[in-house]
């Protein structure tokens, strides 16, 4: 039978090797979340940029857009509008119980996190889209001349 030294002995160990394994998990959140937050920021610098790009490449690409094709544009910006308002609501219910429940902090930084990739991927997305527009007009007009 454990002495009831030993048992306090071991109950200390236990708590000091918990500590310490619960700052290095600290510490892995932190840095992560620095990692994150860093991405982010680099992220939203050259977001910037190439919105403006895009901006310039889809004001010349409308310009010679006939009606069809804007009218279909509208209909799919909507769409996304209503898509993204559905999105902004399901997000502030989460905000909300998150409120309550007491975590709001990890909430929020999850779901800037959670955000930030997605903008990522709709300007991956966009970018994508721009280079198959770009490379579909240069066939066209090789064809046009031939």
């Amino acid at each position: 039978m454990m002495k009831l030294s030993d048992m306090f002995a071991q109950l200390a160990e236990n708590a000091r090797s918990f500590e310490k394994r619960a700052s290095e998990w600290q510490d892995e959140m932190n840095s992560r979340n620095d990692e994150m937050m860093a991405s982010a920021r680099k992220w939203q610098e050259t977001a910037m940029q190439r919105q403006d790009e895009m901006n310039q490449q889809m004001r010349s690409y409308f310009e010679g857009a006939g009606e069809q094709v804007r009218t279909q544009w509208q209909t799919m910006q909507s769409a996304w509008e209503d898509q993204f308002a559905q999105m902004q609501k399901k997000g502030e219910d989460m905000r909300q119980s998150a409120m309550k429940g007491g975590y709001f902090p990890d909430w929020a930084e999850a779901y800037a996190a959670q955000m930030v990739a997605f903008a990522q991927k709709m300007q991956d997305e966009a970018s994508n889209a721009m280079a198959a527009a770009t490379e579909a007009r240069a066939k066209d007009a090789k064809s046009k001349k031939s």
